[in-house]
């Protein structure tokens, strides 16, 4: 054969070979298996109770406004059905082997019963761990875990620079697991959200990132091209106020997991 059908035989294959996954592919499939949804479900004896809180605070606001009070009417929803949408939704992402689960203490904060599923579609009841609120962190344990399951890849942010891609994996608004793809845009920044009305504190240290991010992929991981988790996706900014993703999104980095966790998980 002359070098010119070697060239041109190159050639042919390259032009009839499809290429390969992108990197961010490549990432989002290896953490994959490993990020979980989380809902949070109120159940009747605490939604009483909030119920008579909220009536409470009603009553006392009218009373000093001189207004009538008016009827109270508890609502039907009974968080501990099965057919009923639960009281909170975010992600979250497989640790150990035990079925340990980090997310966001947001997440969870406002609900006492919390149901995972898993990459396989399996369902499982989860139990509280520990909780980090300086952090914005929480683990949660599944009562029952499949039986392959494999933890994610933790890896430090220590060689992260501005500019370096990640992938966030998670459920906006309950729809996923969906991904999204950007690159770091800061790192060590504050940030306090000025929904939280729990006296949040300010978090700081955080990983900024412009991959979309939006309500529900809160404790979901922020991975590097390797598929390493490097942080846990904890909020977003948007200056008109709206809870929408407008570019500018945060994460707890991994390191900060090492309280929440009960050890260094590096």
């Amino acid at each position: 054969m002359s070098q010119w059908d070697i060239d041109n035989a190159v050639k042919y294959t390259m032009s009839h070979t499809d290429p390969p996954p992108a990197d961010t592919a490549i990432a989002a499939a290896k953490v994959g298996p490993s990020v979980v949804k989380v809902e949070g479900y109120l159940s009747p004896e605490h939604a009483a109770q909030e119920a008579k809180a909220e009536r409470q605070a009603a009553k006392a606001a009218r009373k000093e406004k001189g207004a009538t009070p008016m009827p109270f009417h508890a609502p039907d929803k009974k968080p501990d059905s099965k057919d009923d949408a639960p009281d909170a939704t975010g992600s979250g992402v497989v640790i150990d082997d035990k079925g340990d689960i980090l997310t966001n203490l947001h997440v969870i904060r406002s609900t006492d019963r919390w149901v995972v599923t898993f990459w396989d579609g399996s369902k499982s009841d989860a139990q509280l761990v520990n909780i980090q609120p300086e952090n914005d962190l929480a683990v949660i344990r599944a009562k029952t875990a499949p039986d392959d399951l494999k933890p994610a890849t933790l890896a430090s942010t220590g060689g992260l620079n501005p500019g370096d891609t990640v992938v966030a994996v998670g459920f906006p608004f309950g729809l996923g697991p969906s991904v999204s793809s950007g690159v770091i845009a800061g790192l060590k920044r504050e940030f306090v959200d000025p929904d939280r009305k729990d006296g949040a504190p300010r978090l700081s240290n955080l990983i900024q990132f412009d991959a979309a991010a939006n309500p529900g992929n809160s404790g979901g991981p922020l991975v590097n091209r390797d598929g390493e988790v490097v942080g846990i996706v904890t909020a977003i900014f948007n200056p008109t106020g709206q809870r929408v993703f407008a570019g500018i999104a945060f994460a707890v980095p991994i390191e900060n997991a090492a309280k929440a966790v009960g050890d260094n998980p590096l």
